[in-house]
């Protein structure tokens, strides 16, 4: 078992071509990570450098106590899962499995009983006969999985291996590979573009764009309190709606003045936005934190108008694309309620999950406050539990 420990690290091709810039991280040991981005946001070139197939331009790469930058990938106690399998078409299930531990001059009873305890554990001993061409997708990249957890290394890495299986498939292999961490309790770091995986299989999730990493967190706090706006639109189904506006003090307090909005903003946020007042701001709020003004008690609600321009049933679900002014945003509305809905639409927004971005930084300025803010009313929610 190890951690994974990058100190300033970066990759340039041809001198100026900037893959990955000044990357500081700390893998935790037996931590499943997920890097997540963009294509050519650099999250693969950093894999790659970890495993040693791509060279570290600057910093250093550790793996347990050890700098590993002028070590092979041989030698690095890596084993690393690629998106196309990989697998020898004229090798067996089971010959493909113990290929590395052969090059490697193990025991035949030693590799036999490796494969065959992965082959348990993934799901594959009635296939240990059979070529690649006779498997179906999902069953080639249980066997790439199982050739590389017979090697036990220190280290997973998994580079996009679920980008070539259908819908259905990608589901059913994510639920493989958190049992698969359950069981071998191994540092795993997994790189996808697919924001949906990484919120399902990281521990904590890393958010990159342009070879730089924005956030780096649990996933429920990257989705709840992203740290740019950036990050808030790319991590999300439907992403984060945005809402450009200026901040305002008023007698009652701090105010977001929009098209066609005017909210009052939570008092915990004056002290992060005090000197942003008068200045553009951009407010984001998730779908989920929309509502129909009738279902926001009265004391809390700040209603106002917008027009529907499309609605998506989606089964569990009703997204509604709404329009107020010229800014088009979404809201989740329960299936059964939409039903009821009928005439002129307001809707109020639940301002103590807001947020507020810098509209020339993109920064989030009240990440910490709206925490507070929430915590406030959890502690009314049990105060009146308590009484009652």
């Amino acid at each position: 078992m190890a951690q994974v420990v990058l100190e300033n690290v970066g990759k340039v091709y041809g001198g100026n071509v900037v893959a990955v810039r000044g990357v500081n991280l700390h893998v935790r040991d037996r931590e499943f990570l997920v890097l997540v981005g963009p294509s050519g946001c650099g999250k693969s070139t950093t894999l790659r450098m970890i495993a040693g197939l791509e060279e570290v331009s600057t910093g250093t790469i550790s793996i347990g106590d050890r700098v590993v930058n002028d070590v092979a990938p041989k030698d690095r106690d890596i084993a690393m899962v690629f998106q196309n399998y990989a697998l020898y078409p004229h090798m067996t299930v089971f010959e493909n499995m113990a290929f590395g531990l052969k090059l490697r001059r193990l025991p035949k009873t030693e590799i036999r009983e490796r494969v065959l305890k992965a082959a348990r554990m993934l799901g594959l001993e009635d296939y240990l006969d059979r070529r690649p061409k006779a498997l179906s997708g999902g069953q080639r990249q249980r066997v790439a999985m199982g050739r590389a957890v017979v090697r036990e290394p220190k280290v997973f890495l998994f580079d996009e291996p679920l980008s070539n299986l259908d819908a259905k498939m990608r589901v059913a292999m994510r639920a493989e590979l958190m049992q698969l961490h359950e069981r071998v309790q191994t540092t795993m770091i997994y790189v996808t573009h697919d924001q949906v995986e990484a919120m399902t299989l990281g521990e904590r999730i890393v958010v990159m764009h342009d070879g730089e990493i924005l956030q780096a967190d649990a996933p429920l706090e990257v989705y709840a309190n992203p740290a740019n706006t950036f990050v808030a639109r790319f991590i999300g189904t439907p992403p984060m709606n945005l809402f450009h506006g200026t901040l305002v003090s008023e007698d009652s307090g701090l105010v977001f003045r929009g098209e066609g909005l005017d909210l009052c903003l939570p008092e915990s946020m004056r002290d992060a936005l005090r000197g942003h007042v008068g200045r553009d701001v951009e407010l984001g709020l998730r779908p989920e934190h929309l509502r129909l003004a009738d279902e926001v008690p009265a004391d809390d609600r700040q209603a106002f108008d917008v027009r529907v321009k499309l609605a998506e049933t989606l089964g569990n679900e009703v997204l509604v694309h709404l329009v107020a002014g010229e800014v088009e945003f979404q809201m989740r509305v329960d299936p059964h309620r939409w039903r009821t809905v009928q005439g002129e639409l307001q809707v109020s927004p639940l301002m103590a999950y807001a947020q507020i971005f810098d509209a020339d930084t993109g920064l989030n300025l009240t990440a910490q406050s709206r925490d507070s803010t929430l915590a406030v009313r959890e502690e009314a929610k049990t105060a009146t539990t308590d009484v009652a």
